[in-house]
């Protein structure tokens, strides 16, 4: 059995990896212009792709299953299974935004005022649904990306995906509206999900994949606590579940383990300590899987 999976290729493409390489697998490309990376599980065929393209290909059964975003999903408005989201991008943990952006100053505050207006984003489809779904018509016209510079000189508005919004405000752009918040998912075909073996190995990949992103933000810890100050202790205790409680050699006293998010560590190990916590370990996790 080989599954074909098509994989991000351009910004999302090294967050990708790293991910897959958390989750057990290790991607390697042979040079900078390869589409054909090498990866140490022999059941993956990857194959780098544009993620604009990866839904369509994967509808088709070219590819059996791919990592792509929602909004390309719904661009290509292909008919795929959507097995997983996993949560992840090329700079943050926060889903991107399709948005309708318009220069600071330009007379553009809604939808409607995009009637005769000319439009430049690589999202045409999308953008042609939304102006049908609010009565508007408008030109739209296809980008290869830095559709921030096209305003207000070649066109009126854009349509672009957004993490952090900082490049449209580097180009003194506002934000009108939003079309999508999109995040990644990892996608199938129907033909690939009926075959047993290739859900099998699709349904893996998943529980690896969201077992190392839960990882990411979390950490475990382990302490040592008297038992006259282990019920003070526990209450202070944000833990996925009750926390792994080991007796120790020496007598009143016990070992505490549990996983946190690693954002509370740094207030929660101080009200721990004074609590009466002794021998205070944090280490990192690979993967957590619920």
């Amino acid at each position: 059995m080989i599954l074909k999976i098509g994989i991000p290729k351009g910004s999302l493409q090294e967050a990708t990896f790293s991910l897959f390489k958390k989750a057990g697998f290790e991607f390697r490309i042979n040079s900078s212009r390869s589409y054909h990376p090498s990866v140490d599980d022999p059941e993956l065929e990857p194959l780098l792709i544009r993620p604009q393209e990866i839904p369509r290909y994967v509808e088709e059964g070219i590819l059996d299953a791919g990592i792509t975003g929602k909004d390309w999903i719904e661009d290509n408005a292909s008919d795929v299974l959507e097995v997983a989201e996993l949560n992840y991008s090329k700079a943050t943990f926060n889903p991107i935004r399709v948005v309708l952006a318009a220069p600071q100053d330009a007379p553009i505050h809604s939808v409607n005022d995009l009637a005769g207006k000319r439009i430049a984003t690589e999202y045409v489809r999308l953008t042609e649904r939304y102006l049908s779904q609010n009565n508007v018509k408008a030109q739209v016209e296809f980008s290869w990306g830095a559709c921030e510079v096209k305003v207000p000189d070649l066109v009126d508005a854009i349509v672009v995906n957004t993490e952090t919004g900082s490049s449209l405000r580097a180009h003194n752009l506002r934000i009108v509206d939003t079309l999508l918040t999109s995040t990644t998912r990892f996608i199938v075909n129907h033909g690939a999900w009926s075959d047993p073996a290739k859900r099998a190995k699709t349904e893996n990949l998943t529980m690896l994949l969201e077992g190392a992103l839960n990882a990411q933000r979390l950490v475990g810890l382990k302490m040592n606590v008297a038992t006259a100050d282990l019920e003070v202790v526990s209450k202070l205790l944000p833990a996925l579940k009750k926390p792994t409680i080991s007796p120790l050699s020496e007598p009143d006293w016990v070992a505490l383990e549990i996983i946190v998010e690693e954002r509370i560590v740094r207030d929660l190990l101080p009200k721990l300590k004074r609590a009466g916590a002794e021998g205070l370990v944090e280490y990192p996790l690979n993967k957590v899987i619920y």
